[in-house]
């Protein structure tokens, strides 16, 4: 059974995915107005990602007797000057759902609950990837500045660019 507190908490970080799904879909929707279809096919398949994320913390937390929350959630207010803006925002945004998801383990771990902490362990090994992978698109990205023709290839191989292979022209 969780505590008030642990499913407090778990119901925020539903939100905080169910945010990280409409800031990957928002950016797929600019990106693929913009022709970049890579990009957005990268950004929808990232959406799905957090969707899933999302559904596995209500999963959990009905399962253990709780009661997932499912909330409202504001229009994603994204900086849509440059790719360097976007994707520098996406960074923050991980790095800041990896807070999160430590906060959720330190919670858990405080009440002695141990169940979700090794449920959270998970999530926690997810954000490594994540941000990593955030970093590396973002140091492409740096790296192509302003080149059109760099874009267009970078755009290209995000058709194919998997987290856990960093498969993105080195």
């Amino acid at each position: 059974m969780l505590s008030d507190t642990m499913q407090a908490a778990l119901n925020e970080q539903i939100k905080a995915e169910a945010e990280s799904s409409q800031i990957y879909l928002a950016m797929a929707s600019w990106a693929e107005v913009k022709g970049f279809d890579g990009i957005a096919s990268f950004m929808f398949r990232q959406s799905d990602e957090e969707r899933m994320h999302m559904l596995k913390l209500v999963k959990y937390v009905n399962q253990r007797g709780g009661h997932a929350i499912i909330s409202s959630l504001d229009e994603p207010k994204l900086d849509y000057s440059s790719f360097q803006a976007l994707f520098r925002q996406l960074y923050r945004h991980e790095v800041k759902v990896s807070e999160s998801i430590n906060n959720l383990v330190d919670i858990a771990l405080s009440q002695k609950d141990y169940a979700t902490s090794n449920f959270l362990q998970w999530y926690v090994s997810e954000q490594i990837e994540e941000e990593a992978t955030a970093k590396v698109i973002l140091d492409k990205i740096d790296l192509i500045g302003d080149d059109k023709g760099g874009l267009y290839l970078f755009d290209n191989d995000m058709k194919n660019f998997t987290a856990a292979g960093h498969n993105i022209v080195q």
